[in-house]
């Protein structure tokens, strides 16, 4: 039996993602959370086969990634998101995710998914191009790759919209550190507003739309 953690601050979600895969009859969800750091807390009580996370909640999906495999390299996570842009996708392998599913593909693909990390494999949905896990040799998306971890998931939530403080927050980090961090960002962008970081995110989305 494939033992698994869902991660989705949607809990509707959550509940219709264990329906499918428990109705797989090899699979069996343990544990589930709405957060990244209450996600991080079940992984390390229950330690499932495989984690299926989103990417955008509380807490921060792409931490979460990179908290995981910083405790555990090999540890398999599973980006089921609404998100598919190429830069993001490219962002979650690079963190350590072994595999990417877009929200909108066949349900079946999370099945497949996750018996296939399971099994060690390595998944993307069949719809994503497989030109995603290579170097794009675009200016701009080579700037993209040169952010941090923190600093991409920085970059990404102040073009949500979201405040410094409101970043530094959700971060756990100083205000300071986040002022930081965005200076560091535009410089290794080539902005200098905020609206063209929103823009640039647009543009590689990275976000779907600018703030509301």
């Amino acid at each position: 039996m494939i033992r698994v953690l869902i991660a989705d601050d949607h809990p509707v979600v959550r509940a219709g993602y264990q329906r499918l895969l428990e109705q797989a009859g090899d699979i069996r969800v343990v544990a589930d959370a709405n957060d990244g750091q209450e996600a991080y807390l079940a992984w390390v009580e229950h330690q499932p086969d495989v984690m299926v996370t989103d990417l955008s909640m509380p807490s921060g999906g792409m931490e979460l990634i990179r908290r995981v495999c910083q405790r555990k390299a090999d540890a398999r996570l599973l980006v089921f998101s609404m998100h598919d842009g190429a830069m993001l996708v490219r962002r979650a392998l690079e963190a350590g995710a072994r595999g990417y599913i877009p929200k909108s593909s066949p349900p079946e693909c999370l099945v497949d998914g996750v018996r296939a990390l399971h099994a060690g494999r390595r998944y993307l949905a069949p719809e994503l191009p497989a030109e995603l896990l290579q170097r794009d040799p675009l200016d701009e998306t080579e700037r993209l790759a040169t952010l941090s971890a923190r600093e991409f998931e920085v970059f990404r939530r102040l073009a949500l919209g979201e405040s410094a403080a409101q970043c530094a927050q959700a971060l756990n980090l100083s205000a300071k550190t986040v002022s930081n961090h965005q200076t560091a960002i535009k410089e290794k962008l080539g902005v200098a507003t905020s609206a063209a970081l929103v823009h640039l995110a647009i543009r590689h989305r990275v976000i779907e739309s600018g703030p509301v």
